[in-house]
Parts: C-alpha cells; structure tokens; sequence
C-alpha cells in the first residue's frame, strides 16, 4: 500500500484495531478519515498525522512516504552510542522491547 491511508490502515491492522477505533483513542473525527479516504478532502493536517503517528509511534514521514527519515543503521547508532557492532540479536531485542512498550501503552488507552 503506498496511500497515507492504505499506511494508515495497515497499522490499523498490524495492531488489531480498526479506523473508528484509532479515530476514537487520538480524538479525531471519523468523519476526517472517511473524507480523507473518499477524496472530499485532499491532505490530512499536520496536527492529525502527528496524532496519528505518535499513537502508532512511527513518524510522520513514514505515514506520508512509506519510509523514515532515518535508516536504520542511524537509529542504531543512536541506540547504541555508536560504538561497536550492533548484532541482529542485540537488534531484535532493542524490537521486542519495543513492542512491549507500543502494547503496554495500547493497553493502558484501553482502561481509560
């Protein structure tokens, strides 16, 4: 899917939520994704992809481009100081950790 919606609906359902749901959690009109989807409106605004992107915790250039603006090798580095070898292992915790957090935090909007 290469559509800021189709992104969007991907994560969607990466996280086992739907359109309504997300639109609900960041305080979004549903209205602003079905018009969005239907092309009565052309672009989202900034202020929803940031919602949208920080619920998802992907950037706004991944929603926008399909991409980050940063590689991987960068993030890594951040990650890790830079220094020494950053091995798949290492790296798939770094993941999984992450994970975690993304699901602890759904959890927590949820019990609101």
């Amino acid at each position: 899917m290469d559509s800021i919606y189709g992104r969007i609906e991907s994560l969607c359902r990466d996280a086992g939520i739907n359109i309504t749901a997300l639109c609900r959690d960041c305080s979004i009109p549903r209205a602003t994704l079905s018009d969005f989807k239907t092309g009565r409106v052309k672009s989202l605004s900034a202020a929803v992809l940031s919602k949208i992107a920080a619920y998802f915790s992907v950037s706004v250039d991944y929603l926008m481009e399909g991409h980050d603006s940063i590689s991987q090798d960068q993030l890594k580095a951040a990650l890790f100081g830079g220094d020494g070898e950053v091995t798949d292992a290492m790296w798939d915790e770094v993941k999984r950790y992450a994970e975690y957090i993304k699901e602890r935090e759904h959890e927590n909007r949820s019990v609101v």
